[in-house]
């Protein structure tokens, strides 16, 4: 058995390889075993030349292992071989089951070490001019799941919906007539929302309306998973800067 099992999670990132932190390749490169979802760019693995890499990623209805066979390979390997870097796509913690790994290693005495990762949930928004928030516009951010483990809308989205902060949703695309539902519930057919797919990454794709006719515009443009969801009155300054960009292209 070796003697110094770790375990370290390292947030990938939203999608672009370069957008990884000094620290997460630093652990890479001194990993043996890289254990990597779904949603991580396969680039970053170059990194670790020399080490065991097992894809373990989870899609929907498609799981290569449960959580709780992750959970027995991180230990696994941790004793026959070292350092196991768990590889998760934009931060660990941010619906990452992060938690749930680093809990379950202390269980058996293996070292753990956390590094932040990126998390799609701002950087994606932000890719394509979309703040989170902004003076006079949206004092808060919502973070919510799209699909809770019941396949169903998360209930703070409905709460989110009476707000007036910046609504971010990860992985609801496919629950998008019942997110739009909600807010029409509300009254609020004419905010503005954003999806971006594949953000960050060349493929990135991204439609902008309002609650009103975003269905449209998605289902057009063959919008589908990965995607984030962005709704609030901060998506008009993407179309503001577009419009300044247009007018500056126009005169020149």
């Amino acid at each position: 058995m070796n003697t110094q099992p770790k375990l370290t999670l390292v947030g990938a990132g939203p999608g672009d390889p370069e957008l990884i932190t000094l620290k997460g390749v630093k652990a890479l490169r001194n990993a043996q075993v890289i254990l990597y979802d779904a949603l991580v760019n396969t680039t970053l693995l170059d990194y670790a030349p020399n080490a065991l890499k097992i894809y373990v990623g989870k899609r929907a209805n498609k799981h290569t292992f449960t959580q709780d066979v992750i959970h027995q390979m991180i230990v696994q390997y941790a004793y026959k071989y070292g350092h196991v870097v768990r590889l998760k796509g934009g931060d660990s913690f941010v619906f990452g089951r992060g938690s749930e790994e680093i809990n379950y290693a202390k269980l058996f005495c293996i070292k753990t070490e956390v590094i932040p990762g990126i998390s799609s949930a701002f950087s994606v928004p932000a890719s394509i001019g979309i703040p989170a928030t902004e003076r006079g516009v949206s004092e808060g951010v919502w973070v919510i799941t799209g699909t809770t483990t019941k396949r169903d809308i998360s209930k703070d989205i409905h709460l989110a919906a009476q707000s007036n902060s910046t609504i971010v949703i990860l992985m609801g695309i496919k629950n998008l007539s019942n997110i739009v539902k909600a807010f029409k519930n509300e009254g609020k057919i004419n905010l503005p929302i954003a999806i971006i797919q594949n953000g960050t990454l060349p493929q990135q794709r991204e439609v902008i309306g309002t609650i009103s006719n975003i269905e449209q515009q998605a289902n057009e443009a063959n919008i589908g998973a990965p995607a984030i969801i962005i709704i609030g009155e901060v998506v008009n300054s993407n179309v503001a800067l577009r419009t300044v960009i247009e007018q500056q292209i126009s005169f020149n």
